[in-house]
Order: structure tokens, then C-alpha cells, then sequence
């Protein structure tokens, strides 16, 4: 029997540490800039968002009860991810369940396919918990095409990783804040987000403007036509900020965008 130590320092255990490290890390250092600019099914969203552009179909909203209510999705799932591998651990539940989020998680099918892998788009009988977990894949996966086709970033509204990149969040380096006292409440941040948070344009207290549903894209500071309102720190120095001069170069660009969408 292999002794405890023996286990910690295994290569898998090993692997498996320089992950979560490498993750807590970009946790710190970017906030969930990984949202915005390094996840792989974010980048499948955009290119979803690109293609129903060039086809002419206009992408839907959420009404803000819908939006209250869907946002609570993901912290389910997180609770899902958080809880599945205790329960296996304690025998409640089957091996299958270890990796129960990864099992349903559309990426698991959809990023095999660059290269040639369609393993993944099968149901899986070899037990019950396997066929349950394969077939809800199947199904978030295709949701998530469809979704992300008629909504922007359709599914990092209800990715568990979201909600736990927000625990992180306040020991950030990398931070969102507003000048409340310089805000208009003119609504263009709101109108260039893409998870429609409405506290970027109507919360005029909070200083941390970062919010769950955040995917810190910046599109609000670009949009936001004041100088120094909102603006993005790294270690408390500001990195890039709102400005007057900037705006009307930026709003071109996006009114160009929103003549696609």
C-alpha cells in the first residue's frame, strides 16, 4: 500500500498541484480577466457572436428578473464541482462523479474537435452515473451552440468557474473600479455589456465595480464618454481609464460593431 507521502509526491499529485497553483495565480494577478481573454469556450462564444453577425440574427436580452433569477445557475454548478468529489470521497457517490462538472462541461466535447477527436460526442452506459453525466454533456453542449448564437457569452453567464473566480476577486491585483462621484448614469457601459450588468451604470457607491457576471472585458471603460469614471488598476496604478478625448474614436468603432450586430 502505497504510504501517504508516497501519494503527495506522486507526478499525478504533483500535476495536479501545479494546476491549481497556475489557475490561483491567474486568479490573483488577473481577476477574471481569464473570462475575457484566455478561455478557450469564451473564445468559441466570440466566434459564434462573429458568425451570426455575418448571417444578419439579431442576439437577444435577458429582462432583469430573468437576470436575477438565471444568475444564481452557476453557483449550482459551483456547489456541483465543490461537492461531487467530497461525495465520492465518502463513498456517497461513484468514481464517475470525481469529475462530474468536467463530464458535463461543453468544452470536453467541443475542444477535442480541433483536432479531429469526436470521441466525446458519445453517451457513455458503462454505468448509470457515466450515461446521466454523458447525456447532460450532450445537452449543455448544445445549448451552448445554440446559446451562445443568440446571446452574447451565453454561457459564462452560468460557468461555474465564474463564480469562483469572483471568490478571488477581492485579493485581486487587477481591479475595476468607479468614481461614482464623477458618473452621469448616461448608460453606455451598460449598453456595450455584454452580461448586462446593471450596477456598472447605476451603482454609484461601490468603488470595486466588479461583479460576478463580469468577464472584465473593459468594454465599459472604453464606452464610459468621462474622464477617470470608471478605470482598471493593477497594485492600486491605473492602467487604463475613461477618458473624454477617447471616446468618440472608441464609440466609432463599436457603432461600427452594433451595425453588425
Amino acid at each position: 500500500m502505497a504510504r501517504p507521502l508516497d501519494v503527495l509526491l506522486s507526478a499525478a499529485s504533483i500535476s495536479v498541484a501545479i494546476g491549481f497553483v497556475t489557475f490561483l495565480l491567474w486568479f490573483i494577478v488577473f481577476n477574471k480577466a481569464w473570462c475575457g481573454y484566455a478561455c478557450p469556450l469564451g473564445t468559441m462564444q466570440d466566434w459564434l457572436t462573429g458568425l451570426r453577425k455575418r448571417v444578419g440574427i439579431s442576439y437577444s436580452t435577458y429582462t432583469q428578473p430573468q437576470f436575477n433569477k438565471l444568475k444564481k445557475i452557476k453557483y449550482i454548478l459551483l456547489a456541483l464541482v465543490i461537492l461531487a468529489p467530497i461525495g465520492v470521497g465518502l463513498g456517497l457517490l461513484g468514481g464517475e462523479w470525481r469529475t462530474a462538472f468536467c463530464e458535463i462541461c461543453p468544452g470536453r466535447m467541443i475542444t477535442p474537435l480541433f483536432v479531429g477527436d469526436t470521441s466525446q460526442w458519445s453517451l457513455d452506459f458503462s454505468t448509470k452515473s457515466a450515461a446521466v453525466l454523458t447525456t447532460i454533456g450532450l445537452i449543455f453542449t448544445g445549448l451552448f451552440i445554440v446559446g451562445s448564437f443568440i446571446k452574447k457569452r451565453f454561457f459564462c453567464f452560468f460557468c461555474p468557474m465564474s463564480a469562483m473566480h469572483y471568490i478571488f476577486s477581492d485579493v485581486a491585483l487587477l481591479k475595476l473600479r468607479k468614481d461614482g462621484d464623477k458618473c452621469t448614469k448616461c448608460g453606455d457601459c451598460y449598453n456595450v455589456c455584454d452580461m448586462q450588468i446593471k450596477d456598472i451604470a447605476d451603482d454609484v457607491q461601490s468603488t470595486n465595480i466588479l461583479r460576478d457576471d463580469c468577464i472584465f472585458c473593459m468594454k465599459c471603460v472604453a464606452a464610459c464618454p468621462e474622464d477617470d469614471v470608471l478605470y482598471v488598476d493593477f497594485i492600486n496604478y491605473p492602467i487604463f481609464k475613461s477618458t473624454k478625448g477617447g471616446f468618440t474614436k472608441r464609440m466609432q468603432m463599436d457603432s461600427l460593431e452594433k451595425k453588425d450586430d
